[in-house]
């Protein structure tokens, strides 16, 4: 088909031709004396995309996903006790990886749609007396729910209730694209990945790890291999990675890092906050809600779409699919089947969203949900447009 596929889901997300370019070289000697440059020019500007001053940045040949074990395996003696809070599917994901690898694992239950309570977590705190918990597991930003956690307020929480656990953080789908402030938030561990707000292919895995819980990593008793922070801290001390790097990915990461810190990561939030509000107002003039049951926890890199009774999100998705050559992202866990997501994070404009709002409009229609073609498209020009 011509012209370029709309990738509309969450991620991956589009790579811009700059990144491409970047990463479109010929492989390079990864124990050479150059590479430490290339190495000491990413991990010294990791931080300055998450307001990190303290701990050090880590990255993988992996995923965001798989930083969920190298977080907790480098800082936790085995059948260590956490708290976590599940409200959406990759909340739940990361608790049955801890569960996986033998820790024991409390859970908050939270309407799927909603945000983390932080009354129910510093009373859950407050009550262990004798400090079992260990961390306290967190999702930023739930790509399945479209829901933003005030990860400031449960540091505030956890603060209150004078509780010395750790606060692991997963910021895949937030990191890059939404405010995230490492040293005010008091985040010891945060997870990302290359695939979302870096704009890069899915391949590297990203862990930022605070000074409290770098102290953790030479006496924690888990089994590690592979993710072993001590090893890849000495080699990255040199410049260089325990083992083969992935080689092009890790220059398109050198340049993702100059163009985001090139627009500077307030504008950068502040471009996902005026593109989501606009989808908003799309999704409004469709007479749809969203997953999000209150505007203020509503996510600005993606949002999920409730469909109407008898309908099939999934069916919409595919409708878009073949018909419109459009991805969006299904529903997924609990509301499998009843919602769609429509990612607006990264290598993403009003244009390009004018665009993919248009085939998500003649899906919908196609599929029996009743609606004016060009309404929701035009509120969001509305807010989009200079005047």
């Amino acid at each position: 088909m011509a012209g370029r596929h709309f990738l509309q889901i969450p991620g991956p997300t589009p790579v811009p031709d700059r990144l491409l370019r970047a990463m479109n070289r010929q492989q390079e000697d990864h124990r050479s004396s150059a590479f430490p440059a290339l190495t000491r020019s990413i991990l010294s500007r990791l931080p300055h995309i998450i307001n990190q001053t303290n701990g050090q940045c880590f990255v993988f040949p992996a995923s965001g996903s798989a930083m969920w074990e190298a977080s907790l395996v480098n800082t936790l003696d085995p059948g260590a006790r956490l708290l976590a809070i599940r409200f959406g599917q990759f909340s739940h994901l990361y608790i049955q990886t801890a569960r996986a690898l033998g820790f024991s694992v409390d859970v908050i239950e939270v309407p799927w749609g909603e945000a983390a309570p932080t009354d129910t977590i510093e009373a859950a705190l407050r009550a262990d007396s004798g400090h079992a918990y260990q961390g306290l597991l967190l999702v930023h930003n739930e790509t399945a729910t479209g829901v933003t956690n005030d990860v400031g307020a449960v540091r505030a929480a956890m603060d209150r209730a004078q509780h010395p656990a750790l606060l692991y953080v997963d910021g895949v789908s937030s990191i890059a694209s939404l405010e995230f402030q490492f040293d005010e938030w008091g985040v010891d561990l945060a997870i990302t990945g290359s695939q979302k707000g870096f704009m890069l292919p899915g391949g590297l895995g990203i862990l930022a790890v605070s000074a409290k819980a770098m102290a953790r990593i030479a006496n924690a008793k888990s089994s590690r291999s592979y993710f072993d922070l001590r090893p890849m801290r000495d080699q990255n001390e040199r410049g260089y990675f325990p083992s083969t790097p992935a080689i092009s990915l890790l220059f398109g990461l050198d340049e993702s890092l100059t163009m985001l810190l090139e627009e500077g990561m307030s504008a950068v939030a502040a471009r996902h906050r005026r593109l989501a509000i606009g989808v908003r107002a799309a999704v409004a003039k469709w007479g749809l809600a969203q997953c999000a049951r209150r505007p203020e926890i509503a996510s600005n890199t993606l949002t999920a779409v409730i469909v109407p009774e008898g309908i099939d999100s999934a069916h919409i998705v595919d409708i878009a699919f073949r018909r419109y050559d459009i991805s969006l992202g299904a529903g997924l866990g609990e509301v499998a089947g009843k919602v769609f997501r429509i990612g607006h994070l990264g290598d993403t404009n009003a244009l390009t969203l004018a665009g993919a709002l248009a085939g998500v409009e003649m899906a919908l229609l196609d599929a029996g949900v009743p609606l004016t073609l060009g309404e929701g498209v035009g509120a969001a020009l509305a807010h989009w447009r200079v005047a």
